[in-house]
């Protein structure tokens, strides 16, 4: 019957690519779960595969956790991995509620049905590092959580959670923090498509704080290779860090892409205010899943923005008929 899956916020730009990873073994029998409709392949890499190894569920975690809950029953998954969570950062300012009811509440939920879930052997929950707040330095897994905005807030809440239930129940928990990650496929109001848009468009690109907060870039099909790494061989309880070399600032990542498009970076770019809660610097170590994982990022910065100008030029007629901007669901 092969190994079963459950991926939680499967429409997601993570939860897709992880899917997408996931298919290309032909062991894994694959169910995604969303609230959304599943977009066209555009935005779901995944699509290509055209596999009865995968199976898609509308649910909402937030409305439908009976039908979740039955899933659960009907395939007994091996293995969780949840992605899903309201996770844009300026945002959770202006209906906070709205990040803790998914990122919180629901998770109370589910991981009260899961602890007594025999069948489960490894739940994976997808945390953020925004949880550390802006720290001095590069920061492991043992920094204490200090979180600066609601949606790092959201985030950490459901971390201590689950760790209460790794203590008190041996909750086969464990997991994973990634820095900024990007690449083909990606939401369009996210950096490096928005920029790669923007120029196409022939629009001013806003930076915000003029783009010098420190940020740690890395692809997301590195990413996936870690996460599942962590589904098969992180130990319980246990955080990991995935993250690239060094940190860039935002501005100069928008350089970079400027110059794969030939573009000049002065013209196509302005300063604006900084948002409330921006973290000076976003860089983690990620030394422990290269030692215990046999992990490491393969996809160079060059690479990968090369491959989002690819999927946007080839997919321009699509893409720019689409909202490029956040539409906040709650």
């Amino acid at each position: 019957m092969g190994r079963k899956i459950v991926v939680i916020g499967s429409n997601s730009f993570s939860g897709s690519d992880f899917i997408d990873l996931l298919l290309e073994d032909p062991q894994n029998r694959v169910v995604g779960l969303s609230r959304s409709p599943e977009p066209s392949e555009v935005m779901l890499r995944y699509k290509r595969h055209r596999d009865p190894q995968f199976t898609f569920h509308q649910t909402d975690l937030n409305k439908d956790m009976e039908r979740i809950l039955q899933i659960f029953e009907e395939v007994q998954p091996a293995y969780i991995v949840n992605f899903a969570a309201q996770s844009e950062v300026g945002p959770s300012w202006k209906s906070p509620w709205d990040w803790f009811q998914t990122n919180t509440v629901a998770m109370a939920h589910l991981v009260d049905y899961l602890k007594g879930a025999k069948y489960l052997r490894k739940y994976v929950h997808i945390s953020s590092p925004e949880v550390y707040g802006s720290c001095v330095g590069t920061v492991k897994e043992d920094a204490p959580m200090n979180p600066s905005t609601p949606y790092a807030a959201s985030k950490a809440a459901a971390d201590y959670l689950l760790l209460t239930y790794f203590k008190n129940f041996n909750f086969p928990l464990a997991f994973v923090r990634a820095t900024n990650v990007y690449g083909a496929h990606q939401q369009l109001f996210k950096i490096v498509p928005r920029t790669v848009i923007s120029i196409k468009s022939g629009k001013i690109l806003g930076l915000d704080g003029g783009g010098k907060a420190i940020k740690s870039y890395i692809h997301i099909r590195d990413v996936s290779r870690g996460e599942l790494a962590v589904m098969e061989k992180g130990k319980p309880g246990q955080i990991y860090h995935f993250s690239p070399d060094a940190g860039i600032a935002v501005r100069d990542m928008v350089k970079k892409v400027c110059g794969a498009m030939k573009a000049d970076f002065s013209q196509v770019s302005k300063d604006v205010a900084e948002r409330l809660g921006q973290d000076n610097a976003y860089v983690i170590d990620s030394s422990k899943a290269r030692t215990e994982l046999g992990w490491k990022p393969r996809v160079g910065i060059d690479q990968g923005i090369a491959e989002v100008v690819k999927w946007i030029d080839e997919n321009w007629n699509e893409i720019k008929a689409m909202s490029h901007e956040y539409i906040h669901r709650s």
